[in-house]
């Protein structure tokens, strides 16, 4: 049984790595998006997908359930049911996180929540603050986090990967991101403005930019199904739509 198992996920990792042979790169200059579980050696043979889970589906990202985790970083979106984790770990001023939330596979990874095979989680870095100057990926990380007491996080977290300022910008000002949360049907409001300009959350923002030095990733996007980082040789296929459920399948296969 052990060895058809270890069969089953070189198989999959193998026709994964056949279609998804494009490279990525990450933000934050280090050099690899998927983190650097990178020792699969595939053999070819059959992909496999995530088995569905059809007790909870959603019909809109707004019917998402949103929770923060017991560790008080993770953001958790979708079934608590899931049996397929995708924990997703991104900076708001990472270029290559729109890449990822905007040219297919944010799309992709939102629709597999949406039918209940996947919950998401998220861990916000804001290692780009640092490396650039300014505040803006703590700001947004901080709006973020005050979003989500609003059961608003997916909807504002779209949004402000959809409207990216320029990396070197530093554009997620407060004017900005009270701007964009305006564009969220029931976000606005006294309390949500206040934790926006006073930087509410501002010990979620550090402790987050500590849980993603914790994760080993090298680099955002960096994604981990069910624990286990997606490696380099697959990480090509997040950001395509039509292959990021070819990646999920692979990683749950092992």
């Amino acid at each position: 049984m052990q060895g058809t198992r270890r069969t089953r996920t070189a198989a999959a990792l193998s026709a994964a790595a056949v279609l998804l042979a494009a490279g990525a790169t990450a933000c934050g200059g280090k050099p690899e998006a998927g983190g650097g579980d990178d020792d699969a050696k595939p053999i070819g043979g059959k992909l496999t997908q995530p088995a569905p889970a059809p007790a909870h589906t959603y019909a809109t990202d707004a019917d998402l359930p949103e929770s923060l985790a017991p560790d008080g970083t993770t953001v958790r979106v979708g079934s608590p049911t899931a049996k397929t984790v995708v924990h997703v770990y991104e900076d708001m001023r990472c270029p290559v996180c729109k890449q990822f939330e905007t040219g297919g596979g944010g799309e992709s990874l939102r629709e597999m929540v949406r039918s209940g095979q996947v919950r998401a989680e998220y861990t916000l870095a804001s290692f780009l603050d640092t490396n650039l100057g300014g505040q803006g990926s703590k700001k947004a990380a901080n709006a973020l986090r005050a979003a989500l007491d609003q059961g608003r996080f997916v909807e504002l977290h779209d949004l402000l990967f959809a409207h990216q300022p320029e990396e070197s910008v530093d554009g997620y000002t407060d004017t900005f991101l009270l701007q964009m949360a305006g564009q969220v049907k029931g976000l606005r409001g006294a309390q949500f403005d206040a934790a926006v300009k006073g930087m509410k959350y501002g010990a979620f923002v550090t402790a987050s930019e500590k849980a993603f030095t914790a994760s080993g990733a090298t680099g955002t996007p960096t994604l981990k199904v069910n624990g286990k980082t997606v490696p380099q040789n697959l990480a090509g296929g997040i950001f395509d739509k039509s292959t990021l459920p070819m990646v999920i399948g692979a990683m749950t296969a092992q």
